[in-house]
């Protein structure tokens, strides 16, 4: 009998100014053990430096028995509907669109899903849970490489720098030239 399937759900991006919410998931056989050669065992995408991001992404992207997928959530969804409700969505649609069909989903903090599907939310799970470390890797990357592609349509608000976050300079530039598509009125009416 095969090994049953376990996923993964992280996000990255629920504070920015700016971009989308960035979901992920990651399909493991259970017991599957997230090491790198260079890197050694799975951590949260926060604790990793940017380089070791990198390198786990292609790890986790190319791995012949991981399975992932990822999906964002625009500004404009966000506004009409609210962070929490947007990543609930995001979370949804991956888990729909699984394959292979995990039989357990691991959740981290204030993620949800319907429940039809078996799950269980885990406060700090990118810390504890390395197939959901694995998906925040995955989120986390994906959505900078997003930013970093915006910052060339939108040159002046310096995406590639911040990220869409709230950092002095990005303040600073939103209060210059205004917002544009990509930040998130519910998020930044306050601060013009």
């Amino acid at each position: 009998m095969a090994k049953p399937w376990i996923g993964g759900i992280d996000e990255a991006g629920r504070g920015p100014l700016a971009g989308p919410v960035a979901l992920a998931m990651v399909v493991a056989p259970k017991g599957f053990r997230f090491r790198h050669s260079e890197l050694g065992k799975i951590r949260d995408s926060k604790k990793l430096t940017p380089r070791a991001r990198e390198l786990w992404f292609r790890y986790l992207t190319t791995h012949p028995r991981l399975s992932w997928a990822r999906t964002y959530v625009h500004p404009r969804v966000i506004d009409r509907i609210n962070i929490a409700k947007a990543a609930h969505r995001g979370a949804r649609r991956l888990a729909e669109r699984a394959s292979p069909k995990p039989h357990f989903v691991y959740l981290d903090g204030s993620l949800a899903l319907p429940s039809s599907v078996p799950h269980k939310v885990v406060i700090h799970g990118d810390d504890r849970i390395p197939v959901i470390a694995a998906a925040s890797i995955i989120a986390k990357v994906s959505r900078d490489r997003y930013m970093k592609r915006k910052a060339k349509k939108f040159p002046r608000y310096k995406f590639e720098v911040h990220k869409g976050y709230g950092t002095r300079l990005h303040i600073k530039l939103l209060r210059r030239y205004g917002p544009s598509v990509l930040h998130r009125g519910s998020f930044v009416d306050s601060l013009i």
